[in-house]
């Protein structure tokens, strides 16, 4: 175990604390993004037919 100076600071539960909330925050919102993600339809080149090809 190293012993702190008089002088030196360190993070403490404090700053614990705010890197796991972020952490947290972060994998919600990627939860979330690829659930909004996948809603999307994204049209394939044999899944439409060209209105211009139809004419002729």
């Amino acid at each position: 175990m190293t012993v702190l100076a008089a002088g030196d600071v360190s993070p403490g539960l404090l700053g614990f604390t705010v890197v796991a909330l972020i952490g947290v925050a972060l994998y919600v919102l990627i939860k979330s993004m690829n659930k909004q993600m996948s809603k999307i339809k994204v049209p394939h080149e044999g899944d439409t037919t060209d209105e211009g090809k139809k004419a002729e």
